[in-house]
């Protein structure tokens, strides 16, 4: 790790899974608890290094993500600002205990740094969660608040968001990023320490004063009537969260063909617009930052002065379908996407590109 001061700035050059291990510490995690899977397993490695230096922070190899899972859902129901992460499969065990930690309202944050399947699969870098993340993933109506990264810098500044998502809304975030982002080096900047606030946690159960009620955290609930009652609150709070989309244009004042893409694939498609531009094809590129709540109104607002669009992804056609219910008819909606942990090449998506323009634009 080569560290410079800049303008009072602390800059680094990391590697993507270590920079976000880096920014937990700085962001006031004080617990994390996970199971080592590849390609996120140096997030761990580097916690559990580093944490002699921060003796008022809980770092534990748990035996299981399933045991992970429900230590944070113990620690954040304590009040702790907690942290657990994984890759694909080890996500998928978790699905029960962030159901439960929706249910109890419980923040939390999550990193996925994604891998190829299904199954076990492949340790190279996917896109292939984008279901489980946004749609619930596990049992019951309820969603995670969901931050896709496409640079190092954006695995550190992700951390210290969805930490403060997390507390705001009372709700576990996830950071879905892959493996490629979670393998490469880049230039980061780092907040300092503290500068992320403590969040009001009167409602955990930290011991029950005389005066105070007691707070019971469950995700019980027999009656039904009860139940319904707290799946209403739980859909007006992902309505309040619409307020948190975030996007990214980029060319796109006089595109003919939009490019829709998040996280690494983002990053390609921008050379895809280079390439385009300098063959005089108008690409721009929307950048969902946020997946869930996902922007829908700009892509639909957009439908109206391009000719169309291209969903380009590292699976089968997921972020396709939000794509498509976006736009809602009012242009072709296209498809490209390698899978199994193939990483598509900018030089691919611009013959698609171009197969496009030739039945659209022609």
């Amino acid at each position: 790790m080569d560290m410079a001061i800049e303008n009072g700035k602390e800059m680094r050059l990391m590697k993507g899974n270590e920079a976000l291990a880096e920014a937990a510490f700085r962001a006031g995690m004080k617990a994390y608890f996970g199971y080592p899977i590849t390609p996120q397993s140096e997030i761990l490695e580097y916690l559990a290094f580093h944490a002699p230096e921060h003796p008022d922070v809980v770092v534990l190899q748990a035996e299981s993500e399933l045991a992970a899972i429900n230590m944070v859902y113990g620690a954040s129901g304590a009040g702790a600002r907690v942290m657990t992460s994984s890759s694909s499969p080890g996500i998928s065990l978790m699905q029960e205990g962030l159901s439960y930690m929706t249910s109890a309202h419980l923040p939390a944050l999550i990193v996925n740094v994604q891998r190829g399947g299904p199954g076990l699969g492949t340790i190279q870098p996917s896109q292939s969660d984008y279901f489980q993340a946004v749609k619930g993933g596990g049992h019951g109506d309820y969603h995670l608040l969901v931050l896709a990264p496409a640079s190092v810098q954006e695995m550190v500044d992700f951390v210290f968001e969805g930490f403060r998502l997390s507390e705001k809304y009372r709700n576990p975030v996830m950071i879905l990023a892959d493996g490629a982002l979670g393998q490469m080096m880049e230039k980061v900047v780092l907040p300092p320490a503290g500068t992320l606030p403590k969040a009001d946690v009167s409602w955990a159960s930290t011991g029950k004063p005389a005066a105070r009620e007691r707070n019971i955290i469950t995700s019980l609930f027999i009656q039904p009537e009860k139940m319904e009652m707290i799946n209403l609150g739980l859909q007006e709070k992902y309505k309040k969260m619409e307020s948190e989309i975030r996007y990214e244009l980029i060319e796109c004042n006089d595109a003919e063909i939009v490019l829709v893409a998040f996280g690494l694939t983002a990053r390609i498609c921008q050379k895809v617009i280079e390439l385009g531009r300098e063959k005089g094809i108008k690409i721009g590129l929307v950048r969902p930052i946020t997946l869930f709540p996902f922007p829908y109104d700009i892509l639909n607002r957009m439908a109206d002065s391009v000719e169309a669009f291209l969903a380009v992804e590292m699976n089968a056609g997921q972020m396709l379908e939000d794509v498509r219910l976006a736009v809602n008819g009012k242009k072709p909606v296209h498809f490209y996407g390698r899978t199994g942990g193939m990483i598509p090449s900018p030089e691919e998506v611009l013959r698609k590109v171009g197969a496009i323009i030739e039945r659209v634009l022609v």
